[in-house]
């Protein structure tokens, strides 16, 4: 599935190719990429057994269009089964763990540690 963005400039490419683009097409496309007003950021909690990106994911959830999806309750169901599957998918880490916390044996930490990632759309 393409993203507007990704659909703009295919529409482009097409007009290139049989000669009918114009500058002023292009200058429409170019602002309505510039203006940004079809990203939408989303955001993928993945917890992992350890901090390695080819840990295991044992828990997540997704912040996208205003709402949070907890994911399925079963790891074996969830969309991912390793933070490197997320990245292979097109998510970008913008938090890895807090490695200091889990290093730290005199706190207690959930099960697991935590990747943010992020895709924009």
């Amino acid at each position: 599935m393409s993203s507007p963005r990704q659909a703009a400039i295919e529409s482009c490419i097409q007009r290139f190719r049989t000669g009918t683009l114009t500058e002023s097409d292009l200058r429409d496309t170019l602002q309505s990429l510039a203006d940004g007003e079809d990203t939408r950021q989303e955001l993928l909690y993945l917890q992992a057994g350890t901090a390695s990106v080819n840990s295991g994911v044992i828990g997540m959830f997704i912040a996208r269009d205003g709402e949070i999806d907890e994911g399925p309750p079963d790891p074996d169901d969830m969309p991912y089964d390793t933070v490197m599957d997320a990245l292979n998918d097109g998510w970008r880490i913008i938090k890895f763990p807090e490695l200091a916390v889990i290093l730290d044996e005199t706190r207690l930490h959930g099960p697991g540690v935590e990747f943010i990632l992020e895709k924009v759309r």
